[in-house]
């Protein structure tokens, strides 16, 4: 497929920030800053209301479809809801857009950071920043440090684990393409195959109908899957992170984006000014501490 004239622009617009970022200094490195270019390099290409977006005078933020809580209220990205859809319009508003310039787009996880020209302006989908992701797509910096969970059902063998070892003789799955079935093959390295799902709602029927034994997730979200969706399973357990840096959902934005400087310095505004911390605390405060599976 070639890209459109639109995508050449927004190239050769990339290629310029991508000179100038390198006149100024390196970009900081991915366990914080994951961004292609330092913030202090937007300058005055990131004027507020008036970047270089897919369409002028509005910004388009994509993300999957359903979306989940706590990440989202209600499967309506556009009601400021929830983790994810408060910070879009954080970073949008961070960015000059107000609400009403802000227009969202349904993206399937695995296909916001495929190659390819991307429809949106950026993506906020729970997507971990990853060397290998970054071979095809932009990331700005973190907007949350997360962990990976097991959820089991009440009163099973698997609810009883205490360890990586004890879960490697069980049926995991996870949703595909996620860090949580790299977790299940990189870190407990199972006896059995995993189960690959499309979608975390099946992943979650799986687990209810008991064609798997656990589930791995996001810790936010095994919570709410606990709490709201699977009242009779649980959280056995979170990982650490491996190593040595925190694994980091950042925004995704096409690769060389003129915008990815801009949303990287919007993000970094809102760590640093104490917003991001505040929003978590909000829609977050219930991930907190599970027992380490070591």
């Amino acid at each position: 497929m070639h890209p459109a004239p639109s995508a050449l622009r927004r190239a050769a617009a990339a290629a310029t920030i991508a000179l100038l970022a390198t006149a100024v200094g390196c970009a900081p490195q991915p366990d914080d800053k994951a961004s292609g270019a330092s913030s202090s390099s937007a300058g005055t290409t990131c004027a507020k209301g008036k970047l270089a977006t897919r369409t002028a005078g509005k910004l388009t933020i994509a993300t999957d479809e359903p979306a989940y809580e706590p990440w989202f209220k209600d499967d309506k990205p556009a009601n400021g809801k929830g983790y994810e859809s408060a910070v879009a319009y954080a970073v949008a508003k961070q960015l000059g857009y107000d609400r009403s310039a802000v227009v969202w787009q349904s993206v399937p996880f695995n296909k916001a950071f495929a190659p390819g020209v991307k429809t949106f302006d950026f993506d906020i989908n729970q997507v971990s920043i990853s060397a290998e992701r970054k071979k095809a797509v932009d990331f700005s910096s973190g907007y949350y440090d997360v962990r990976q969970a097991v959820i089991a059902l009440k009163g099973t063998k698997a609810a009883k684990a205490t360890s990586i070892a004890d879960l490697k003789g069980l049926k995991l799955g996870a949703q595909v393409g996620t860090t949580s079935l790299d977790y299940i093959s990189d870190v407990v390295k199972p006896s059995r195959q995993a189960a690959a799902y499309s979608k975390n709602d099946q992943a979650i029927s799986a687990l209810k109908n008991g064609q798997v034994d656990a589930i791995v997730t996001d810790l936010p979200t095994a919570f709410y899957v606990t709490a709201a969706q699977v009242t009779n399973a649980k959280i056995v357990g979170q990982f650490e992170n491996q190593g040595g840096t925190p694994e980091q959902f950042g925004l995704v934005l096409d690769k060389g984006s003129a915008l990815t400087s801009c949303v990287t310095s919007a993000v970094d505004a809102l760590r640093g000014d104490g917003t991001l911390a505040k929003l978590e605390k909000q829609w977050l405060s219930d991930a907190v501490d599970a027992p380490v599976l070591k």
